[in-house]
């Protein structure tokens, strides 16, 4: 059964740094893509970033030039570095994997950024 575990997340102050990680079982036949999603409270769910399966990445707009994505294929884990985080970085953020049928989803990791 295909698992992703996250860690990373926590409670900073505005201008800090945080790195999530997402480590994908290696029961998935083939990884197409790997990203992250947020939802902070009272907002739909939006995409973050995604690093496709030839290292094409792809940001939304608000956070490019502060969070990186990359991953290491020999560990099936997906990273986020996040720099120069603001208060209304905060919610919930979800690792995903899209395989060949399916997405499969972390269980969430909360970033929270005070003032």
């Amino acid at each position: 059964q295909v698992q992703l575990v996250e860690s990373g997340g926590g409670l900073v102050q505005a201008g800090e740094s945080l790195k999530l990680s997402c480590a994908a079982s290696r029961s998935i036949f083939s990884i197409n893509a790997m990203g992250w999603y947020r939802q902070a409270p009272g907002k739909e769910r939006e995409l973050v970033a995604e690093i496709t399966r030839d290292s094409t990445t792809n940001y939304a707009s608000s956070m490019k030039g502060r969070f990186t994505i990359s991953k290491d294929n020999a560990k099936n884990t997906v990273y986020l570095q996040m720099n120069s985080l603001k208060p209304e970085d905060t919610a919930v953020y979800y690792c995903y994997v899209r395989g060949m049928l399916n997405y499969y989803w972390g269980q969430g990791t909360q970033v929270t950024v005070s003032s």
